[in-house]
């Protein structure tokens, strides 16, 4: 874990606050975000709206990850393998799996998607950072 805080131009991953999935994923990503890249905020708070807003991202957006960063705004897979690809080696290796086609991609995250509540569970609230990780949350 770093306590360097990421620079307010600094791409952001908004995800599900409710799902332990989502959460978990969060928490995976800070543990290896070693430059603290990353900004984050639940897709239910008033900071992702602001985000979204700054982006003009529309309305029609998935409500598992959502990565804003200085090429736009990127859902599903596109937004996981890009995420992956920030974090250094070994995970940016990941991004091979770009030639593989979206639909093909988005089709595997959106059937983990659709069951993340029933496999992985719901919490009643979203998670809150911890006091060292608080400047990296929106």
């Amino acid at each position: 874990m770093t306590s360097a805080a990421p620079p307010p131009d600094a791409p952001v991953i908004l995800f599900d606050g409710v799902c332990n999935l989502c959460n978990g994923a969060v928490s995976w990503v800070m543990d290896r975000d070693r430059r603290a890249h990353f900004r984050f905020a639940s897709l239910q708070s008033e900071a992702a709206r602001r985000a979204l807003d700054r982006a003009n991202a529309g309305n029609s957006l998935p409500d598992s990850i959502v990565l804003i960063d200085d090429a736009g705004v990127h859902t599903k897979s596109d937004a996981a393998l890009r995420i992956a690809t920030k974090l250094g080696w070994p995970w940016s290796w990941m991004r091979v799996f770009l030639i593989v086609p979206r639909v093909l991609r988005d089709a595997v995250y959106d059937v983990i998607a659709r069951n993340r509540y029933r496999w992985f569970g719901r919490s009643d609230t979203c998670r809150m950072p911890a006091p060292g990780d608080r400047d990296r949350f929106l």
